[in-house]
């Protein structure tokens, strides 16, 4: 039994001799094997694991081989130089040797018995080292292991490092231990001082100064000291639940304050615009009787042309849908645009569209006070827009506990024109179908064929909105009302107002008008849902919805800054709903060239109103 441990203790000894001393003076010089510092686990590190060019590879004990000529290991061993900077002077210096072998020869030794004895041993000596090193040695060992590890951090870590400890700083200041100590209170308060200065408006370490490092060395002695005096963790996780409670009520207050104000700048008119109506208003008025009338009267009933219905206030807004649609049409004498606006912008509407002639279209401007049939004692929606309640609503000077209801507390609601769309029929008596256009939308494509579109029976053609969340019913109405949850499924797809087609036979047929009133009816009270078009239209054309394809209508242009922009580009309209309209300032940049290519901005009009792209 002894000779037997003999024998392998000499077969072991001779594989250590002969396998593991070449990859030992290949890679490390007789200096560095005598140097009493030198550690076998640098060595086993250095040699197991090293990179080139971001890659690792391993170099192993070579199993024995069947064949009398010893093969080279595989890998890269490294000429005598410090192995600290191996990154860089692997591709600098020409002593550096490459090994090559065959790919098949590269595999783990981890069934070699051979290798997990050293292994094990190699374990032993690091816990034992673990143990005799003092602690800053132990640092510094791991610090050399992760180097890799650090050369792939992210380019801001020093910054985020920075100010993990200016959060320390003023979270050890506020703790009554350190307060109680006014010399290292001072000179925690210096310290955060000179933090604050070297980081600044820093995004990335390379935006550092170079002080920056020192100022972080000095923050962390004074944090050493202040973590000997306060030994008690509850009051500091204390303190840092208190300063995230702070930070999320002040987060609650910013996001309030910047919805109300996206609100007031979406509501207010820039001064461009409001310039626009009373300049083509005083124009108008100089005009002759016979002046202002447009040309071609006797297409506005002819069922047999193309139709279009836009309700709006908004001259500049109007004239880029108008330009945007006939830029696309093949057969322009064949289009008929019947625009609706109000009393203050009747005559301005005119004039731009008289001295903006889109060449053969026909133009109709009607003011919605000539609609004598649209009163009070027909139409629901305009004595509740009339009322005490709903005025107050709007005007009271009281804030709304609710960032969501400001939305709805936008005056355009009490627009009719925002309703007339559920009075087309009424609009429109002697025709059959007719596109409902709104005034932030940009055409791209011939819109033509929607006219010979069979809506199989139902009244509405629109673009579905499923494919987002927020557009399923129970976004827009309250379930909790019996009337609300016996008639409708909360999970039913929306659809989008902007560009529809309706079927004005059908329409009359069943008789839509009433069943919008009846809605409006029960709604008196707001309790089914909040003000806006879009809920009563979706409940007045439930079920009678045609699908048309998303190609024919793309949403999210004045909200949503990521809007595919490969269906931007085969949309045949899209349509700027939301806040960032692109006449305001506050719309977004990228998509406004698409709106604006539709303005003439050489109009003496546009000029005199210091209106520029």
């Amino acid at each position: 039994m002894k000779m037997k441990v003999k024998v392998r203790y000499i077969v072991l000894n001779l594989l250590w001799v002969s396998v593991f001393s070449p990859i030992f003076i290949y890679t490390y010089v007789v200096g560095t094997f005598f140097d009493p510092s030198f550690s076998r686990l640098d060595f086993l590190d250095d040699v197991a694991a090293f990179t080139l060019s971001g890659d690792t590879s391993h170099l192993h004990v070579v199993p024995l081989e069947t064949s009398t000529a010893l093969k080279k290991p595989v890998g890269v061993v490294y000429s005598d130089h410090s192995a600290n900077s191996f990154p860089n002077e692997m591709t600098e210096h020409k002593s550096t040797r490459v090994l090559s072998a065959a790919s098949e020869e590269r595999q783990p030794l981890l069934n070699n018995p051979i290798t997990r004895a050293y292994e094990s041993q190699l374990l032993a000596i690091r816990l034992e080292e673990q143990h005799t090193l003092p602690p800053g040695k132990i640092e510094q060992k791991e610090h050399s292991v992760n180097k890799s590890d650090q050369m792939t951090e992210a380019a801001d870590a020093q910054v985020r490092r920075l100010k993990d400890l200016l959060i320390r700083a003023k979270v050890y200041i506020s703790l009554p231990a350190i307060k109680s100590n006014s010399r290292l209170t001072r000179e925690l308060r210096l310290r955060i001082k000179e933090l604050s200065r070297a980081i600044g408006d820093a995004a990335k370490d390379t935006d550092l100064p170079k002080s920056a490092f020192e100022k972080l060395k000095a923050m962390e002695q004074s944090l050493e000291k202040g973590k000997q005096i306060q030994d008690n963790c509850g009051a500091s996780i204390k303190r840092l639940r208190a300063m995230l409670h702070s930070t999320e009520d002040q987060l609650r207050v910013h996001k309030k304050k910047t919805t109300f104000l996206a609100q007031l700048t979406a509501k207010t008119l820039p001064k461009g615009l409001h310039c626009l109506p009373l300049r083509l208003t005083t124009e108008y008025y100089t005009l002759n009787s016979s002046q202002q009338n447009f040309l071609d009267e006797d297409k506005l009933e002819d069922p047999r042309l193309y139709h279009y219905a836009l309700f709006s206030d908004n001259i500049l807004a109007a004239a880029v849908v108008v330009n945007s649609t006939i830029s696309h049409v093949k057969h322009p004498s064949k289009h008929v645009f019947h625009i609706v606006t109000d009393r203050l912008n009747y005559a301005a509407m005119r004039m731009w569209f008289l001295c903006n002639s889109p060449g053969k279209v026909t133009i109709q401007v009607q003011n919605i006070e000539e609609f004598t049939w649209l009163n009070s004692s027909y139409s629901p929606v305009l004595k509740q827009l009339g009322s005490p309640s709903i005025r107050d609503y709007y005007f009271r000077a009281r804030r709304s506990n609710s960032v969501s209801n400001l939305k709805y507390r936008n005056p355009k609601y009490l627009s009719i024109l925002n309703h007339l769309r559920f009075y087309l029929p009424e609009i429109f008596p002697k025709l059959n179908k007719v596109l409902f256009l709104d005034d932030d939308v940009v055409v791209q494509k011939d819109l033509s064929d929607l006219w010979s579109l069979d809506l199989k029976g139902n009244v509405n053609g629109a673009v579905e909105t499923c494919g987002e969340s927020f557009h399923r019913f129970d976004r827009y109405f309250n379930f909790s009302h019996p009337l609300i949850s016996k008639n409708f499924d909360p999970h039913a797809c929306g659809w989008a107002y902007g560009m529809n087609i309706f079927d004005l036979v059908e329409w009359r047929r069943q008789n839509i008008t009433e069943v919008y009133h009846r809605w409006q009816k029960l709604n008196h009270d707001r309790q089914l849902w909040k003000l806006g078009t879009l809920p009563p239209g979706l409940i007045t054309f439930w079920k009678r919805i045609h699908p048309l394809n998303r190609s024919w209508h793309v949403l999210g242009l004045g909200y949503n800054p990521n809007v595919n922009q490969r269906e931007i580009e085969r949309a045949a309209v899209i349509h700027y709903n939301g806040n960032l309209k692109p006449w305001l300032e506050i719309g977004i940049p990228k998509y406004r060239n698409y709106w604006a290519k539709y303005v003439d901005y050489d109009s003496v009009y546009l000029r005199d109103c210091n209106i520029n792209p």
